[in-house]
């Protein structure tokens, strides 16, 4: 369990690193934003799945019992999840000096690609992730992770 919340604070702290630079935050660094990319993107997928074998939540973790129940939504996400990750891990290779325009988000992107829990606004198909501004597929992948913690993660008291 150490082990599986070690792995989530490095991916928190990946995201807090992309995050920061989007915001303008702190000085964009493609190395660093290429380190926290590749956090995310080899902490998710097939290995934040194998952080959750079955039966091990309960007791003092904030697991929910739903990641045994619905697995193959948890693994949607963490496989999204990691899909976008990779995404933003090509987008700094193309931006060695800092932020480009084709990175940032437009105005009109908010409604792009659809939900994994549900249908919302706009195309019915996927898009793919190397034709949205990485801003945006950061956005995206954020949802993917607060979609995940509301099904599947209760507060920590």
């Amino acid at each position: 369990m150490e082990d599986r919340q070690a792995s989530m604070k490095a991916m928190a702290e990946a995201a807090k690193t992309i995050a920061g630079m989007f915001e303008g935050k702190t000085d964009y660094d493609a190395t660093a934003f290429k380190l926290a990319a590749e956090t995310l993107r080899t902490k998710s997928g097939d290995a934040l799945i194998a952080e959750f074998p079955r039966g091990s939540v309960g007791g003092s973790t904030t697991a929910k019992a739903e990641i045994d129940q619905f697995p193959d939504e948890f693994a949607a996400l963490a496989h999204h999840v990691q899909t976008l990750a990779a995404a933003l891990s090509r987008a700094a290779d193309t931006a060695p000096d800092g932020i480009t325009d084709n990175m940032r988000m437009k105005p009109g992107t908010g409604g792009m690609g659809s939900s994994l829990l549900g249908k919302r606004a706009g195309p019915t198909k996927e898009l793919d992730p190397s034709e949205i501004p990485a801003e945006h597929v950061f956005h995206l992948m954020l949802q993917d992770c607060t979609s995940c913690h509301a099904k599947f993660r209760s507060k920590p008291l």
